[in-house]
Parts: C-alpha cells; sequence; structure tokens
C-alpha cells in the first residue's frame, strides 16, 4: 500500500503527477511506501524523515506504480525506466535524489 496524497494507481501524488512520475519509496524511518517525500512529511504526528544510507543500496525500497514490482535502490538510481515493465520513469528526480538516498561516497 503507498501512502500520502496519492492521486491514482499508479502511485502520481498531487506534488508530483506527470506521466512520468510512476514511482513510490519505502521510507527507512518507517518502513512506508509513499510517493514523494512530501506525502510522507504532511501526514499529521508524522516523524523526521530519514534518507536511505548509502551502504542499503541494495535495499528493496522503490515500488514502480506501473507493475508493481519493486526495485533495489542502486537498480533504480541506474534505471531510466522500470527493468521489469520497460515504463519511464522520471528523468528529473534524479536532480533531488539526494531527499530519499545519501549520495555514495566518492571513489
Amino acid at each position: 500500500m503507498v501512502l500520502g496524497a496519492v492521486v491514482d494507481s499508479l502511485t502520481r501524488c498531487v506534488h508530483y503527477r506527470t506521466e512520468l512520475d510512476i514511482v513510490a519509496i519505502r521510507f527507512p524511518c518507517c518502513d512506508a511506501f509513499y510517493p514523494c517525500r512530501w506525502c510522507h512529511d504532511e501526514v499529521p504526528g508524522q516523524h523526521p524523515t530519514r534518507t536511505w544510507p548509502a551502504a542499503d543500496r541494495d535495499e528493496a525500497a522503490v515500488l514502480c506504480g506501473a507493475c508493481r514490482r519493486t526495485l533495489r535502490i542502486d537498480e533504480y538510481t541506474a534505471a531510466e525506466s522500470c527493468p521489469h515493465c520497460t515504463a519511464p520513469f522520471n528523468p528529473r528526480c534524479k536532480l533531488h535524489e539526494e531527499l530519499y538516498f545519501e549520495p555514495l561516497p566518492a571513489p
């Protein structure tokens, strides 16, 4: 189940609802899926948001709203579309990945 201000069955929300906004993220602070950080933060009485640590990139934490398969963080951040159903993801999401996933350390 995806929580928050969801507006359709593809996990779009009131904050991000283009045809490409079809993912929900499982937050490590509450183990619940939300379409975006703003949806998480708007829940009354909600706890502070935590990002996924860089060491947890192998966690299955991203839900494709098209096929409902869960992707690992590293799988999602490397993809332009769902590796299971090929539904395209919004490329602009990469601009704010740090809101959800701690950056990897520099090599």
